[in-house]
């Protein structure tokens, strides 16, 4: 298709992760920050996990003590190998393998329940860990790591880790004691027929290193396609609305088939490496078993050795081979493992932009003085958006900021919230500077309405007492009737008991930023800023919103940033920006008397486009 970029040459954020631990992977390191988490993960159920190991010592040990009782009860318990008719030792041997059912069937089970406790609790506490995390870091960190990434280390990678944890260390600890107990046990039951059935050993040695190198290299494949069909599937879904407006269906659907395929065919490959390991494994087992019984019936009929060694031979040679074909799908698990633990541990690595102060300085209900003091902050050094700002703002003043877009209106506003710390200077509520507040303090007494309201799962009722969970219903609805919201809330079907779905899909938009002013005045701050907040509304709503703010607003401190000058009117003070300086300063009627400012002309176009 003409113009459709080449989808090979196309990448997310999500491939680099694949790239970054996969590379880390195939050169055979794993980075010290996931070695510091799974130590940090592990170490409340270290008693825990050695006791674990024992059980499943105990159990492998029950294993392979079958193939040598069965080995005793041929020589000494068959009567035509006896030259008496006492039936005792293979009854003792027979109740001796039923004794060593019954210690493995018990270990087993014991060791599946205290794995799975440790397993839950692990992955409990790391989901909360990552949750609280994520919280924790600045609106910054949040607006390069994209949504879709968040998810998918809550997600796929803490359920990599459990997988990890559910059948890895049961599969290696089962494994490595299977090969050095079966290694040790044949040699001692006969060190000739040991060493002829050790043979296998440097073909499976060659076979595995090249199933280790061939499925790193397949892995790293794999999760990079893998990633390329997530990310452009959750863009494509995300931006379906300008999907469908530009007609772009046609166009997203071949790169979609493009990167699909392409994960098809990396499977292909990991599964025809699996296709040849497998079998080749199972070959070596078996041609070891061939040559083990050949030369042992020859060595048994020389009368070299029993007919009951010969037997516990082949049956420990069969125990031998079996963890050898799990290595492919522990190697595996073990990888998307530690790709998971690397990206976790970056992210929980990852320092706020604005930490708490170790020491708080307390504050109760500010009374809502703001001041800038000589700010200046870029969120690219070099480029200064504000780069040397002075501004007071009275406790109980309303004041509205205005000019170009770029000016610096909405990076005033995050100063403020503090979602970020300026470069330089300072950022003062009632005298004392944001970075000396906790962040509750902040929080309570300064909140920051967006045209980009969110509302969460649950009901409206909810969502109103989002900034205010303890609040009443008579609370909530006076809330809404201060904003002119009451009225279409109970509307709904359940009124205020509605459930808000889809981020509030059932609402329209000047209905969504109506919740939002509700649960701004009901969260009651000492300091309310509006970034855009009527943007989203209509005319009708724009009223019944004009007419509630000055309620909403009285008695507290308020930066309004708008574009809609008939919000602008209701402020005590307008600002006007210009490449982040303030250019004009005045009440809307001072500035508009002017008559040659640039307020005064915005006002004029205003005014002209309403007639």
């Amino acid at each position: 298709m003409s113009g459709t970029p080449d989808p090979r040459t196309w990448r997310g954020e999500a491939a680099v992760d694949a790239d970054e631990a996969a590379e880390r992977l195939t050169a055979g390191r794993l980075g010290g920050g996931s070695r510091r988490l799974l130590r940090e993960l592990l170490a409340p159920y270290s008693g825990a996990l050695k006791l674990l190991l024992l059980v499943v010592v105990v159990e492998n040990a029950a294993r392979l003590s079958i193939p040598y009782l069965v080995k005793v009860g041929i020589d000494s318990g068959i009567p035509p190998i006896r030259t008496d008719d006492d039936l005792t030792p293979l009854i003792t041997v027979v109740a001796l393998v039923l004794g060593a059912t019954l210690t493995q069937a018990v270990a087993r089970n014991r060791f599946l329940v205290m794995q799975g406790l440790i397993g839950q609790d692990v992955l409990h506490a790391l989901r909360r860990r990552v949750f609280r995390h994520f919280q924790a870091l600045d609106p910054q960190f949040h607006d390069t790591y994209t949504s879709g990434r968040v998810i998918s280390r809550q997600t796929s990678d803490v359920d990599a880790i459990y997988e990890m944890l559910e059948t890895g260390f049961d599969g290696l600890v089962t494994a490595a004691l299977t090969l050095v107990g079966t290694a040790g046990i044949l040699l001692f039951l006969d060190v000739e027929l040991g060493l002829v059935a050790l043979l296998c050993f440097p073909f499976l040695a060659l076979l595995t290193n090249w199933f280790r190198k061939a499925s790193a290299s397949s892995y790293r494949v794999t999760r990079e396609k893998v990633a390329l069909v997530i990310v452009h599937f959750v863009e494509s879904m995300g931006g379906i609305r300008a999907v469908q407006a530009f007609r772009r269906e046609d166009r997203n659907q071949a790169i979609f088939d493009d990167v699909n395929d392409q994960y098809r065919r990396a499977n292909l490959v990991a599964f025809r490496l699996v296709a040849w390991f497998m079998p080749g494994i199972r070959l070596i087992g078996n041609v070891t078993i061939a040559g083990v019984l050949l030369y042992g019936g020859y060595l048994a009929y020389n009368g070299d050795v029993t007919v009951g060694v010969l037997a516990a031979f082949l049956l420990y040679l069969r125990q031998f081979f079996e963890p050898m074909m799990e290595i492919s799908q522990f190697y595996n698990t073990f990888q998307s493992a530690s790709a998971a633990l690397e990206k976790l541990a970056g992210v929980l690595e990852q320092e706020p932009g604005v930490p708490e102060p170790t020491e708080p300085t307390p504050l109760g209900r500010a009374t809502g003085e703001v001041r800038l003091d000589h700010v200046g902050f870029a969120y690219v050094e070099g480029r200064p958006v504000l780069p040397d700002l002075d501004l007071v703002i009275p406790a109980g003043q309303t004041v509205a900021l205005v000019g170009t877009t770029g000016a610096g209106k909405t990076t005033i506003a995050k100063l403020a919230t503090r979602f970020y710390d300026p470069t330089s200077g300072r950022v003062l509520l009632d005298g004392i500077d944001l970075r000396e507040l906790a962040g509750d303090t902040l929080r309570d007494n300064v909140v920051m309405v967006t045209q980009e309201n969110y509302l969460f799962s649950g009901s409206v009722a909810d969502n109103i007492r989002f900034g205010r969970p303890d609040a009443s219903l008579d609370e909530v609805v006076a809330a809404a009737r201060a904003l002119g919201a009451h009225e279409f809330i109970e509307a709904m079907p359940q009124g205020y008991d509605t459930e808000v779905t889809n981020s509030g899909g059932r609402l329209s938009a000047g209905q969504r930023q109506l919740v939002a002013f509700a649960r701004a005045f009901l969260a009651d701050p000492a300091v309310l800023i509006l970034d855009e907040a009527t943007s989203s509304l209509d005319i009708p709503s724009e009223r019944l919103v004009q007419r509630a703010l000055r309620t909403v607003l009285a008695g507290r401190t308020a930066v309004i940033i708008a574009h809609r000058l008939s919000t602008v009117e209701i402020a005590d003070r307008v600002l006007v920006l210009e490449h982040g300086r303030i250019v004009e300063d005045g009440s809307p009627a001072e500035l508009v008397a002017g008559g040659e400012g640039r307020f005064a002309g915005l006002h004029q176009a205003w005014a002209d486009s309403l007639a």
